[in-house]
């Protein structure tokens, strides 16, 4: 069900859905992006570096937080843009089969000048199988209020 501007509490947190990252996730990314480094694309090259086998492109697993956000159903429809990402941290590799899933607290929400939108600030961190948090920052996010705000 997806959440509005008014629904949203700070302190309030939520966990996705979670997902296996496949060599086909790496090999499309690498596609779209067009980075095609040796760490995430050649498993002979992986095995000589401090990983030893090859990893998931930070920024792939960021955009699969964004998505597997999107399933959880908070922003299904209400979600009106994006503002910013601060103090995003790439901690811990992800490795191919490796399954992740978001967590999300609500830090701070501000009205704005418009009566149909509010601006959410939100802590993000993106599990591993294992708990370990491989990356984590703040999102800010601008959002719909219910007809006309509140």
């Amino acid at each position: 069900m997806p959440l509005y501007f008014e629904d949203f509490q700070v302190g309030q947190r939520f966990t996705t859905p979670a997902r296996t990252v496949t060599e086909a996730d790496i090999a499309n990314f690498a596609g779209v992006s067009g980075d095609f480094n040796p760490i995430h694309t050649d498993a002979e090259f992986a095995k000589t570096t401090p990983f030893g086998e090859r990893i998931a492109h930070g920024l792939l697993v960021l955009s699969m937080l964004t998505g597997l956000r999107q399933r959880s159903g908070h922003f299904e429809g209400t979600l009106i843009a994006w503002l910013e990402i601060r103090n995003y941290r790439f901690l811990k590799p992800v490795l191919i089969g490796d399954t992740v899933h978001g967590e999300t607290e609500i830090l701070e929400k501000r009205e704005t000048s418009r009566p149909d939108r509010g601006v959410l600030v939100q802590r993000v961190r993106v599990v591993n199988q294992r708990g370990e948090v491989v990356q984590e920052g703040e999102f800010v996010t601008m959002v719909k209020r219910r007809e006309g705000g509140a």
